[in-house]
């Protein structure tokens, strides 16, 4: 059996510390809660509120909560097929969330999103091969932003089979979109057996859990619907500067919600994260790709593997405006860091700009790199086969492999053949128009725009994710 390549960070002993300051951080500091009903659970459980406001979580209830969260999490497409795994080593990934705006044209001009974004990039997303998963992409300008989250939901699931990632004002609007769910699985229990949709969900650095983003932790622990609870907090503005502080205070702040989330509901599908973010102290700019992110981030995903939790992560961005070559080195880099760390739920593909801008074409652009990830991920197979002593045997000194049986049987499961980057020769290239990898990646944007029909939903489910909505817009 081949192993397939893995990158780790951390000795076992520094992932002991970090686990115990995790513990120590919960029972001696605690968190700053906004909501009755979580307080009220853990006053049961034996914490109240000091002087302070500040909530201590002691370790025994850490340790409980890590013991009921489940330990791998099965996702389903819209048809109720089976689409991810979560959990081990496994990895997979999609597109981010929430975008303000939107490269578009030949120049690259920055416009501000609308709802149609979101459709065009489901579309877009159901056609690429190594996109797994979807989440809206972008953040509807030209809707009321209570409605946006919803109306996004939508057109998610009416132009994409995949599986969805999605975010939520608060209780309501969410709600509305489990009911979306429910009413495409055919009922609530087949929903919860099959999930169709994961909720993210972030409390506020430092140690804040609004009402709002506890509502829906509950909301999701009570329906069983599997929900990502990951702070974001700032390297040197709202976290420590250094990696190990970053990481210990995020995974805290990770890991009350998870108390909060398992008391509610046992065993309720729970995914750890946070999103490691550094303030630039020369821009005050806040990198997604700046060497220590992609460490706090590695960190982050060997710490879900102690405590065998699938996790939140992230791939193919950069902070670059355009897709341009630092755009596709640190989108590559990036994705090759999350897969062979085994990070498992990596999203915001495709993103530029700092997390606020996106671009289709740098979508295809990071699909094509993904796939060579997941090529190198395979690893290399070693039997008798593949050694192929015999055949070396075979053809002797005197002889060549091109039209051996054994080349014919391997060339096509053992070379990667890309679609997008250049592998001719310069005169053949020059021939065929001098074609870059942008515009290659255009062109096939443009085919897929022009092509690929979503597979629609029946009618008597649409017509309820119709009325659905308009209720909730109407309300």
């Amino acid at each position: 059996m081949n192993v397939k390549p893995q990158v780790n960070w951390l000795a076992e002993a520094d992932k002991d510390r970090i686990d115990s300051a995790i513990r120590r951080l919960l029972a001696e500091v605690g968190m700053r809660i906004y909501h009755p009903e979580a307080i009220d659970l853990l006053g049961r459980a034996g914490c109240r509120p000091a002087e302070d406001g500040l909530v201590r979580i002691p370790a025994g209830l850490l340790e409980q909560a890590l013991s009921t969260a489940p330990s791998s999490i099965d996702v389903f497409d819209r048809n109720g097929e089976p689409a991810m795994d979560l959990g081990g080593n496994r990895a997979y990934f999609g597109t981010g969330s929430d975008l303000l705006y939107v490269l578009e044209g030949a120049d690259f001009k920055r416009r501000r999103c609308v709802l149609e974004d979101v459709a065009r990039a489901a579309r877009v997303c159901n056609v690429l091969p190594n996109i797994d998963f979807i989440m809206s992409y972008a953040h509807p300008s030209d809707v009321a932003p209570q409605q946006a989250y919803l109306l996004s939901f939508q057109a998610m699931a009416e132009n994409a089979v995949k599986p969805i990632v999605c975010t939520a004002e608060g209780r309501a609007d969410l709600e509305a979109i489990w009911q979306i769910g429910r009413a495409i699985r055919g009922g609530t229990a087949a929903l919860a057996e099959r999930p169709y949709f994961i909720h993210y969900a972030e409390p506020i650095s430092p140690l804040k859990h609004p009402r709002e983003s506890v509502d829906k932790l509950f909301l999701c622990a009570e329906k069983r619907v599997p929900v990502i609870y990951s702070p974001a907090p700032i390297a040197g503005s709202t976290a420590p500067m250094t990696i190990a502080g970053h990481l210990v205070q995020g995974l805290a702040e990770c890991f009350c919600g998870l108390v909060l989330h398992q008391l509610k509901n046992e065993g309720a599908p729970f995914i750890m994260g946070m999103g490691p973010a550094v303030l630039d102290m020369a821009t005050t700019q806040c990198s997604y790709n700046a060497p220590e992110y992609y460490l706090s981030l590695m960190g982050m995903v060997e710490m879900s593997r102690y405590y065998d939790l699938p996790n939140w992560g992230y791939a193919a961005t950069s902070d670059a405006q355009i897709p341009d070559g630092q755009a596709v080195f640190e989108a590559g880099l990036l994705s090759y860091l999350s897969a062979t760390a085994g990070s498992n739920l990596n999203h915001d593909v495709g993103y530029l700009d700092f997390g606020r801008t996106g671009c289709l074409e740098m979508l295809v652009i990071s699909d094509e790199m993904i796939d060579q990830v997941r090529r190198l991920q395979r690893g290399i197979p070693v039997d008798e086969e593949q050694i192929a002593l015999e055949v070396v045997r075979e053809v002797g000194p005197d002889g060549h492999f091109l039209d051996h049986g054994h080349t014919f049987d391997h060339f096509a499961d053992t070379q990667w053949r890309p679609k997008l980057f250049n592998r001719k020769g310069f005169e053949e290239w020059d021939a065929a128009g001098r074609k870059s990898l942008l515009d290659m990646a255009r062109e096939r944007l443009t085919e897929i725009l022009a092509e690929s029909e979503p597979e629609p939903l029946s009618e008597a489910v649409a017509e309820k994710i119709r009325q659905g909505v308009a209720r909730f817009c109407s309300g």
